[in-house]
């Protein structure tokens, strides 16, 4: 009786345990950079170990990006004898777990792609029938993060493809961040958080060519089609289980304006940052977007709660994401294709929050206004704001008491 007490006592522990590491995997929104938005399947360990030197002298692993993720292209075209997947030996000449370990040396996670159905998006082996093989030999190899697409899975149920790799990343008893790459067919925000730490909402957000990404960057299939989807989900996201619009798009392609506002959205949204450009090339504006520490801490802040849309018009839209601490970040985007001046009399709005419990009626209560872009204090809520903002632009406000 002794025995099976001590035995139920470790497995509860054990349980605990688990649990917990599961639900500390992502806190806040994963940051990182992944492979594939600006190189696609052509990728070696040479180039990717200069990107992953770049990572670090460009400042953004010091501003809390995190994780380096392999997408598409790193396996060969076939499974070994034995059924197992296998680094490509021409691109990877020195395996996985040595450049997995090269990772980790610069003080980042490792991440890694597959996929739920039979061949991955790029035509590679996928999971299909290997999940828990796969997920043993991610865990041998030290990897740290899944990125699971959702290419060639005709006839596959999407709740328990992503469910049965969740539960085979659980079984290999290292802690994986899983991020279901589903593009929100199967409203993965009413499950995805029995399954993993973040689920795409919607397909992709649009061209990895840098060269046409001026072209389609700002119209309403991508950066803005995103944001309006996200409006209506936002209560499923929250502390360990986020939202994804998907990967970001500065620096590669869009005007200066347009990246400082994708970027500024995809914060607000409390989404995760994974950026998709070349570093090694990174100009001074882009890396000055990326690594603005300030907006950073909003996409960070403790309290998880994704922004919601209190005001459109003429072109001009108002987000509000409540933050810690009684705290509010405020973001005033223009859509339109001319400058706008914005004039807003605090002291006429009331803003509520059923998600957060938010009840602010700036008639009574003073907040003091912080541009974070601009890195400067800019007045309080006593009196109204009123600024110019050029078209695609936004400005993006810190209200503290």
């Amino acid at each position: 009786m002794k025995k099976l007490f001590t035995s139920l006592v470790l497995l509860l522990m054990s349980a605990q345990t688990f649990a917990q590491k599961s639900e500390d995997l992502a806190p806040t929104p994963p940051m990182g950079w992944n492979t594939w938005n600006i190189f696609q399947t052509k990728i070696d360990e040479p180039l990717l170990k200069s990107m992953v030197d770049a990572y670090v002298s460009s400042g953004m692993r010091d501003a809390g990006y995190t994780y380096f993720v392999l997408d598409d292209g790193w396996m060969g075209m076939e499974r070994d004898a034995n059924g197992q997947l296998v680094a490509d030996p021409k691109k990877f000449p020195n395996g996985m777990k040595a450049f997995a370990d090269y990772v980790h040396s610069k003080g980042m996670k490792f991440g890694i792609y597959n996929c739920a159905g039979t061949k991955t998006c790029a035509g590679y082996p996928g999971t299909r029938g290997h999940e828990y093989e796969d997920a043993r030999l991610y865990a041998s190899w030290g990897v740290d993060y899944l990125k699971f697409d959702w290419c060639n899975a005709e006839g596959q149920n999407a709740r328990e493809s992503y469910m049965l790799m969740s539960k085979a990343l659980k079984a290999t008893g290292r802690p994986i961040v899983f991020s279901l790459c589903e593009w929100g067919s199967n409203r993965p925000w009413v499950w995805g958080a029995k399954a993993g730490q973040l689920w795409r909402t919607t397909g992709d957000i649009g061209p990895y060519f840098a060269t046409s990404l001026t072209k389609d960057g700002w119209t309403p299939q991508n950066v803005l089609s995103i944001l309006d989807k996200q409006d209506s989900i936002r209560q499923y996201a929250g502390i360990g289980h986020w939202n994804d619009p998907d990967m970001l798009e500065v620096g590669n392609g869009m005007t200066v304006a347009e990246d400082r506002s994708h970027f500024s959205i995809w914060c607000m949204l409390a989404a995760p940052l994974m950026a998709g450009n070349n570093l090694h090339s990174m100009s001074e504006d882009t890396k000055t977007i990326l690594t603005n520490k300030e907006v950073i801490a909003i996409n960070q802040d403790p309290l998880g709660v994704e922004c919601f849309k209190y005001y459109e018009f003429d072109g001009i839209e108002i987000l509000v994401k409540p933050l810690a601490k009684g705290d509010l970040a405020v973001l005033f985007i223009n859509r339109s294709d001319r400058s706008q001046t914005v004039n807003f009399d605090w002291a006429a709005h009331i803003i509520q929050d059923k998600t957060s419990n938010t009840d602010v009626d700036f008639s009574k209560t003073s907040y003091k206004l912080r541009d974070l872009w601009a890195h400067k204090d800019v007045g309080t809520t006593q009196k109204a704001f009123r600024q110019t903002i050029p078209s695609h632009d936004v400005v993006m406000l810190k209200l503290s008491k």
